[in-house]
């Protein structure tokens, strides 16, 4: 019993490892907030102005997020970003616009990698 509990944890820790993200790995969400590339990502979704003005919002909350958890060193903080901007993004796009983010971030995150970010909403 102790051998199958103790090979149930390694094979627990393993994979929590390998879907783990380094505290670098949540630049792209700074990427996101450059003029040039928040402009190109609103003309892709084909958002509106007022979507647009609450995008831009909630890229400048998250960078102030993630710049709290790079001073901090601090990987849940980052991932706490991540999902505080992905739940944001969310309620402010169509179902439509939301996917297209998604394949956004993964292809500009993932794109050497096999993870990605998966909505199963």
């Amino acid at each position: 019993m102790k051998k199958i509990l103790a090979v149930i944890l390694v094979a627990l820790a393993s994979a929590s490892a390998a879907y783990s993200m380094e505290l670098k790995d949540y630049n792209v969400l700074y990427r996101m907030n450059e003029n040039s590339t928040f402009k190109a990502l609103v003309r892709y979704l084909n958002a509106g102005d007022e979507q647009a003005d609450q995008l831009k919002y909630i890229f400048d909350l998250t960078e102030r997020k993630l710049n709290y958890a790079n001073k901090k060193e601090s990987t849940i903080d980052a991932e706490r970003a991540l999902y505080f901007n992905l739940g944001n993004v969310k309620y402010i796009l169509s179902e439509d616009q939301y996917r297209k983010y998604l394949i956004i971030l993964n292809v500009s995150r993932f794109s050497k990698d096999e993870d990605y970010i998966a909505d199963n909403n």
